[in-house]
């Protein structure tokens, strides 16, 4: 039953108990593959109209061209979904924040902030404890021996822990925040168990943050509540750490264990992985992200004003979603064989996968690096690694805005 609770503000997200069949085509996948609905749309749609049970209308723009305009105009669109939720939701106003749903100049200040904290030279200085990370996870893997989890024991605690120590965080809240980080997620159940998880997560967060404030640490929330003392709020840091923490995380731990599969379907891949110059393992990891797009699709844009796009009457109010994994999946970013992956692709155009514009994920480097140094090791390390069940018997996610893997039995 779909429960709409329809106020003056329109529906609350938070509500909805499922959604819309057409509606999750952009979520789904073929295996690796976007649905062909999303390939059949960018031929012919530049701007293909969802169905929606809302009082506001959606597009979902699926090509390449199209998707760097919208998440390039900054004036056109507001960001900030909070005006959809109510006070007797799973989730409230006061659990949405953070950079990706928040309009300049309060967006422009925040995302200041933290800047400095993600440009190649602070990265630089991570590199050796996200090493340490790596081998010690590796260690792991090798202790727990054949028919291991590659998702427990590699690809989520290496991101997870880098991503603490950034914050300065308790990793000791792993468990928990793992069942809640995919279920934040996911779109299976509607919006009411994924915005509830965003609401524990928040509160998790909130505490943090209070305990910063009498007692700031050595990572990133004690370094801003240091220089920002009074003038960032509660609300708003807590804001900054929930996208760091859960943007930093969550997608890294897919792309270690869903670029590990795509790696073990030719051992010329897993070879060049293992063997390969930096400038090789550089060109792989940017394929990967290419190829696998996990996050499916871009934060959800409304229009400002009426206008008129790609031949479209936009209405004040409207929803433009842009899908990343099918503009990744363009001609004009891929070329030939744009649904193949491609370990020697050199790209025409920049793949969107940490999306583009001002919102363009922060962590981007930060991901980067993680694979950098997780992929080559992982397979040096297990020079017969190998999936443990054929690949058609693994677990995808199979309507979550982040794509990924439940579990990943391996051998070696």
């Amino acid at each position: 039953m779909l429960v709409k609770r329809i106020q003056k503000n329109g529906i609350d997200l938070s509500a909805l108990s499922f959604i819309p069949d057409q509606t999750k085509i952009p979520l789904q996948r073929e295996g690796m593959d976007a649905l062909p609905e999303i390939a059949q749309w960018r031929a012919t749609e530049p701007m293909h109209k969802l169905e929606l049970p809302f009082t506001f209308t959606a597009y979902l723009v699926t090509g390449h061209e199209e998707a760097r305009t919208v998440l390039t105009d900054r004036d056109s669109y507001s960001n900030d979904i909070r005006h959809l939720f109510h006070g007797d939701g799973p989730a409230t106003a006061d659990d949405i924040g953070g950079l990706g749903f928040t309009d300049p100049p309060l967006h422009t200040r925040l995302r200041k902030i933290v800047t400095p904290e993600f440009t190649m030279r602070r990265m630089a200085r991570l590199e050796p404890m996200i090493t340490e990370f790596v081998e010690n996870q590796l260690d792991a893997l090798e202790a727990a021996g054949p028919g291991a989890d590659l998702c427990k024991t590699v690809a989520f605690p290496i991101p997870f822990q880098t991503i603490c120590a950034l914050l300065g965080l308790d990793y000791a809240d792993r468990d928990a925040f793992a069942k809640l980080g995919s279920d934040r997620f996911d779109a299976t159940n509607g919006g009411a168990a994924a915005f509830g998880a965003v609401s524990d997560q928040r509160k998790f967060l909130f505490d943090a943050v209070a305990r910063q404030r009498l007692e700031p640490g050595p990572g990133l929330l004690g370094q801003i509540i240091r220089d920002e003392g009074d003038a960032i709020s509660d609300f708003d840091l807590a804001g900054l750490a929930d996208g760091i923490f859960t943007g930093g995380y969550e997608t890294t731990a897919g792309m270690i264990a869903l670029g590990t599969i795509v790696l073990l379907r030719d051992p010329a891949y897993a070879d060049l992985m293992r063997n390969g110059t930096p400038e090789d393992v550089d060109r792989v990891v940017e394929e990967l992200l290419r190829y696998l797009s996990v996050v499916q699709v871009a934060f959800p844009r409304f229009a400002k004003q009426d206008m008129l796009l790609f031949g479209q009457q936009v209405k004040a109010g409207d929803v433009i979603l842009a899908s990343l994994n099918g503009a990744n999946r363009d001609p004009m970013v891929a070329g030939d064989r744009p649904d193949e992956f491609d370990p020697a692709r050199v790209p025409t155009s920049g793949h969107l996968a940490f999306g583009h514009g001002i919102h363009r994920c922060i962590g981007a480097e930060l991901a980067r690096m993680e694979l950098r140094i997780a992929l080559p090791r992982l397979f040096k390390r297990f020079p017969d690694l190998a999936l443990a069940v054929p690949a058609e018997e693994l677990s995808f996610r199979q309507l979550s805005f982040v794509f990924g893997v439940d579990e990943l039995p391996i051998t070696f």
